[in-house]
Formats: C-alpha cells, sequence, structure tokens
C-alpha cells in the first residue's frame, strides 16, 4: 500500500523567526503542515495579534496544523495545583483550536513522579479535550525522570482507556532516554499522533544530549532508517516533523533551513 506523508516542520526549527514569518516559510520552501508553540502564539496575541489572522496564514499557505506545543503541569500534580494546570490546559486547547489544530502535546513533568494514576490523569485531560474539541497526545522526553520511555508514554495511553489517546514519537527521545526501538511495533500507528525527525550526532554520548544537540536527519548516527522502517510496519501514515533546536540553525538564515531540512526529510517516508 503506497502512503503518502506529510512532510511538516516544527516551528521550534527556526525558533528566533516571528509566527507569521514560520508560517510564510513553511509554506513557501513546501512543506505541507506545521507544528506551532503555545508561547509564539501567546506572543503574537499579545503584541496585538488575531489567531484568526493565524489561521487565514495558514489556510492561505495550504498548511494543516497536526499539533500544537505544549501542555504542562497535568501529570503528577494534585489538588489547586493539578486544577490550576486543567485551567491552563483548556486555555491552550482553545487556542490551538482557534487556529485548527489536530493535537495539542501533553508534555510530562522534569521530576520523578508517580505513574501508578498517570492513565487516569491523562483520561482526565482527553475527557477535557473531548469538552473543547481537540485531542492531547502524550510525549515522552528522554532527559526527563517521569516518563522517559515510549513504553512509558504507551502503557499511560492504554491505562487512559480512551479513543483518542495517542503518543507523540521522537528518535531523539528515544534514544536519549535508553528505551528498545523495537517498543515502535508495540504501538499501532494509528495511535501515534505524530513523529518528529531529528538525528543525534556520534558526541557527546546519547545519553548526555540536550535537545540543543540535535542535527538534521541524515547528518548524525541515529538508526533512522530502522526506525522508519519500524513505523511504517506498524502501520503509521501521518505527518513527519522535522524538530530541532540547534542553536547553529537559529542562527542561519531561517528560509534556507526550512528548506535545507525539507530535502534531508525527503529522504525518509517516501512512498
Amino acid at each position: 500500500m503506497t502512503v503518502n506523508h506529510t512532510y511538516c516542520l516544527n516551528s521550534s526549527t527556526i525558533r528566533p523567526a516571528p509566527l507569521m514569518e514560520k508560517i510564510r516559510i513553511a509554506a513557501k520552501v513546501g512543506y505541507g503542515a506545521i507544528e506551532l508553540w503555545t508561547d509564539d502564539l501567546d506572543a503574537y496575541v499579545t503584541a496585538g495579534g488575531r489567531l484568526g489572522d493565524v489561521q487565514q496564514a495558514l489556510s492561505d499557505g495550504g498548511l494543516a496544523v497536526p499539533t500544537v506545543i505544549a501542555l504542562h503541569g497535568w501529570l503528577g500534580s494534585s489538588g489547586p495545583e493539578h486544577a490550576a494546570a486543567m485551567v491552563e490546559a483548556a486555555r491552550r486547547m482553545e487556542q490551538a483550536v482557534a487556529v485548527g489544530a489536530a493535537r495539542i502535546v501533553a508534555s510530562p513533568p522534569l521530576e520523578a513522579c508517580d505513574l501508578s494514576c498517570a492513565g487516569d490523569q491523562y483520561r482526565g485531560l482527553l475527557e477535557l479535550g473531548d469538552r473543547v474539541g481537540i485531542a492531547p497526545a502524550i510525549e515522552f522526553l528522554g532527559f526527563v525522570a517521569s516518563v522517559f520511555t515510549a513504553e512509558q508514554a504507551w502503557q499511560i495511553s492504554v491505562d487512559a482507556d480512551h479513543p483518542d489517546a495517542s503518543v507523540v514519537m521522537d528518535p531523539f527521545h528515544m534514544l536519549r532516554g535508553g528505551g528498545d526501538i523495537a517498543s515502535i511495533s508495540l504501538i499501532p500507528g494509528e495511535r501515534v499522533a505524530i513523529w518528529h525527525w531529528n538525528d543525534l550526532p556520534a558526541q557527546p554520548p546519547a545519553s548526555e544530549q540536550s535537545d540543543a544537540d540535535r542535527v538534521m536527519p541524515g547528518d548524525g548516527v541515529a538508526p533512522l532508517e530502522q526506525i522508519e522502517k519500524l513505523a511504517r510496519g506498524a502501520g503509521y501514515a501521518g505527518a513527519v516533523s522535522l524538530e530541532l533546536f540547534n542553536e547553529a540553525y537559529w542562527a542561519g538564515d531561517a528560509e534556507q533551513v526550512a528548506a535545507l531540512g525539507l530535502r534531508k526529510m525527503r529522504r525518509f517516508f517516501t512512498s
């Protein structure tokens, strides 16, 4: 079966550019989608912009929005802290809906927490999403002490017992967190919200790397071909998003960086 994956630009890759410039660039160089960040949307509105204008720019550029990033504080919190996190989650969800996002990323806390209740807390977030009209997708982060492997995120998704539960996948976080890439096969493709795509340099060791170390796909040592094969084998048919936080790219010409990234991405997930 032929699958036409959508190439997406995570706007973190060209972070210093203003929001509307990021949208313009993504459309101009040929991406079919863009992932936006709540911080950018907040800054745009604070400066007097309107979310309706953002949605119009996305429409004019033919860009889908697979996710907006991110929700925080929903996992491992309790009492007033948890209630406040859910209020903020609702605000961010409503903002994401206003720009046409299909999902919103739910991030785990930096610190270790009791994951025995994680399924229930994720379900509560999903039920909030039901009311707002968007589905939160749980991500694992290889450098945190709470949810740092795909296996953990998938178990939380299963425990949530909700039809819209899904996981954000990412080569950097899989290798940084020490999980087995074979776990990709455990997660049905339709339960993956998005694949973030990036590579890891040879040094420092993966266990010591930070987001800022990520490099363009194919420029590092990650087994991306194997990861791609496993993702395809699990039935993944969604967007593949270039997500980098490298200051060397931020210092470059944003349009050239985005165009280079798209060329690098086209080695992967081709029909």
